[in-house]
């Protein structure tokens, strides 16, 4: 596992969260009681595709990492320049493939990278900060890339993406975790099967 630098972290985060609030939504990064509870529905051994939208600093990404099989890929996509940067500086590990781009492009990264579906794609971006249309659209993206019986796993500070989750997925599982800051609501959603 390649060293990391939590202060480092934390501080470059915070620096990201006051030049780019709606992007973030949280001057801190993910507590490890939100990692854990958000990584728990994963069935690692299984997964061979997961995807991560809005990365960050990579709190989640290492612990992905930590789990997965030797023969995965984690896609880490994330927008902003400096968390490319930080991760392809700070995580070695040939399973992850960092993309510099936009959750909406999911299908076309995919495609890219010679894949066409993900078995879990997990989220902290924060949704309500998001234009409608381009949240429909990654929603709907989201939907179309998930291999049967994948998931998305979300985690929000707010529940007023809910509406939209349980309009795309059939089913949406409901989880909180107060031990982070801010608490956090975590959802977990999965297209319904024909």
């Amino acid at each position: 596992m390649p060293q990391r630098s939590s202060n480092g972290d934390v501080l470059l985060f915070a620096r990201n969260f006051f030049r780019h609030p709606r992007m973030l939504g949280s001057i801190v990064p993910s507590s490890r009681f939100l990692i854990k509870q958000l990584l728990e529905p994963i069935n690692f051994g299984r997964a061979r595709v997961i995807v991560e939208y809005g990365p960050g600093v990579g709190g989640i990404t290492s612990q992905v990492l930590h789990h997965m099989r030797p023969d995965g890929t984690l896609i880490a996509i994330e927008t902003n320049p400096d968390f490319v940067r930080h991760l392809q500086q700070t995580i070695s590990d040939k399973r992850l493939r960092v993309v510099e781009g936009s959750a909406a492009q999911v299908d076309e990264i995919l495609r890219r990278l010679g894949l066409l579906r993900a078995d879990y794609i997990i989220s902290g971006i924060p949704f309500s900060t998001i234009d409608a249309p381009l949240r429909e659209q990654i929603l709907r993206k989201t939907h179309d890339v998930l291999e049967p019986g994948g998931a998305f796993l979300v985690y929000q500070f707010s529940t007023r993406v809910l509406q939209d989750l349980q309009r795309v997925f059939g089913y949406v599982g409901r989880k909180f975790q107060p031990w982070n800051v801010l608490p956090a609501h975590l959802f977990i959603c999965q297209p319904t099967t024909a």
